[in-house]
């Protein structure tokens, strides 16, 4: 059994109003994907950075789950071209 593991590091870049989240993982084939996620404070919320960053985050995952999975399913189709 072979022991794998991937690194996500995901930077933060936050205003008054907006929270961007810029993610990257990096696969052992050398693969890299990269996504963005953003959230925005609605003005009559405090001004709470964290939710701002979780919420950023979390948008910038599934962005990155969707490419895996596509990634996945591409790499599936050419090892069995006829199946569909």
């Amino acid at each position: 059994m072979q022991v794998a593991g991937w690194h996500v590091e995901i930077e933060f870049d936050e205003d008054e109003h907006h929270v961007r989240a810029a993610a990257l993982l990096r696969l052992r084939d050398g693969t890299e994907l990269r996504a963005k996620g953003q959230s925005t404070r609605n003005p009559r919320d405090p001004n709470v950075a964290m939710i701002g960053e979780e919420l950023a985050g979390a948008r910038a995952l599934a962005d990155l789950a969707e490419q895996l999975a596509a990634k996945s399913g591409k790499e599936v189709r050419e090892l069995h071209p006829t199946a569909a």
